[in-house]
């Protein structure tokens, strides 16, 4: 019923209806007192001023959005996965042309003389030839990537329990 009435205030009801509730509104006391009251409240409603905001109210919220927005850090943006992936493969280059590197070596061809060296006549040097040799530069190699990985262990953990606080 307040419907229809409403629709009826408002005009925008077809003009079959308009005649149908303008009957009712003549024939029935319920639908002319609530007419009355509806009439009433719109003539109200419609009287009533509006409060503007202020005039700084839409920069003021814009500013608001910006500076939310600028506060979201980019790296939300960035796929850790792919930086990851990236940095994955260039270690692996890295170590593949190291040990390549290292196996195409021949020690026995490089020759270091003491002579081209000019240390005092007391001092003399202990032979470098025997540790250069086949065994020592793999378990120093092997020594090398067993460190490697616990450094690497360490930093995951400590970056995981930073995740976790």
């Amino acid at each position: 019923m307040e419907e229809k009435l409403w629709n009826y205030i408002d005009g925008t009801c077809t003009p079959v209806e308009q005649d149908a509730i303008a009957r009712l509104i003549e024939q029935d006391e319920v639908y002319a007192k609530k007419y009355q009251e509806l009439l009433a409240l719109n003539q109200e409603l419609a009287a009533i001023e509006l409060d503007e905001p202020p005039m700084a109210f839409t920069y003021n919220v814009m500013e608001a959005i910006r500076a939310e927005n600028a506060m979201q850090p980019l790296k939300t943006a960035i796929d850790k996965r792919i930086i990851l992936g990236i940095s994955i493969f260039f270690v692996f280059t890295i170590l593949a042309l190291l040990v390549f590197s290292f196996a195409n070596i021949n020690i026995s061809d490089i020759h270091v003389s003491t002579a081209d060296i000019k240390l005092p006549a007391n001092v003399k040097l202990p032979s470098t030839n025997s540790l250069f040799n086949g065994p020592f530069l793999k378990w120093f190699l092997i020594f090398d990537v067993v460190l490697a990985l616990f450094l690497t262990d360490a930093y995951l953990r400590r970056k995981k329990t930073a995740k976790q606080v």
